[in-house]
């Protein structure tokens, strides 16, 4: 059982995902210490530049924290710079869990961000944990590279290593497929250029990840495990925009950009939240239907 006097040391806090979870915490009464790269914002973040081991071993010192989640990374799949990919995944989650196993206090509880690309394109309707990882782009590598990596700290660290499936809501970056079609929505624009509409992916909401997060944070039977974070429940893209469609009655013409779609992206990404669900119990929802709507009234 957690007290709610406990710290938790989020990376990546500033970020999209971060912002929610940092907010969740300290609804929950826990003391929250961000990492950032940026300069603090007070005592309430450390800085650290998660490729310098020293200044990571420091910040990590500083915060003194009972419980971790560890969500910074470069998360973009199409992102350009290979070898910066490798090296934040991959080196940056290296000198946190270097740093943590120095610690002179010890550590309850670490969650890993990894992701469901792990995966690669396999040929199931819902991808369970035991599903060999194969993955297709240098994001899914350098994840499973991270995932080897943080298992030679398991004798040591209590870790819980997530996969999650793809999610949204609002404040995500517009070159992530949801928030870009909503803001062509948002702006009533005659067309939208995209890939195959007819990927099937998991869109959950963010709220529902970090809700599930909290909840694995302070779960000793995840500890050593590897957690699917998802829904079992798939919607193509072309779903998503009849979704919007109804919501704002506006129906732009969607033309397929040859350059975006991607040779190896699989039809279908759902993946099975069995052990989830016997691990923290019934999964919080939010309905696609909401986020859509608070996304195109947040911008």
């Amino acid at each position: 059982m957690a007290s709610r006097s406990e710290r938790v040391l989020v990376t990546g806090a500033r970020g999209f995902t971060g912002r929610y979870l940092v907010d969740r915490l300290r609804a929950d009464g826990y003391s929250v210490v961000g990492m950032t790269e940026a300069l603090p914002a007070g005592a309430s973040e450390v800085h650290a530049n998660l490729l310098d081991p020293g200044a990571m071993a420091r910040a990590v010192e500083l915060a003194r924290p009972d419980r971790v989640v560890h969500l910074a990374a470069l998360s973009f799949v199409a992102h350009d710079d290979v070898e910066a990919t490798y090296r934040v995944n991959l080196l940056g989650s290296l000198a946190l869990l270097q740093a943590l196993d120095a610690m002179s206090t010890p550590i309850r509880s670490v969650i890993l961000a990894s992701s469901a690309a792990v995966y690669g394109n396999v040929n199931a309707d819902a991808i369970e944990e035991t599903a060999a990882p194969a993955p297709v782009s240098h994001y899914g590598a350098s994840k499973r590279a991270m995932e080897l990596m943080a298992a030679t700290f398991r004798d040591r660290l209590p870790i819980v290593v997530v996969r999650p499936f793809n999610y949204t809501g609002p404040g995500q970056a517009e070159h992530f497929a949801v928030p870009k079609v909503v803001s062509h929505f948002r702006r009533r624009a005659e067309a939208i250029d995209l890939g195959n509409i007819d990927v099937v992916r998991e869109f959950l909401d963010v709220r529902n990840v970090v809700e599930i997060y909290r909840r694995l944070l302070t779960c000793p039977a995840a500890i050593g495990d590897t957690v699917n974070v998802c829904t079992g429940r798939g919607v193509s893209l072309r779903e998503v925009i009849a979704a919007l469609e109804v919501e704002t009655r506006h129906h732009p013409r969607i033309r397929v950009d040859p350059g975006l779609v991607r040779a190896n992206d699989a039809p279908r990404v759902v993946g099975s939240p069995r052990k989830l669900e016997a691990l923290i119990g019934g999964l919080p929802e939010i309905p696609l239907a909401a986020t859509l709507r608070e996304m195109l009234a947040s911008g």
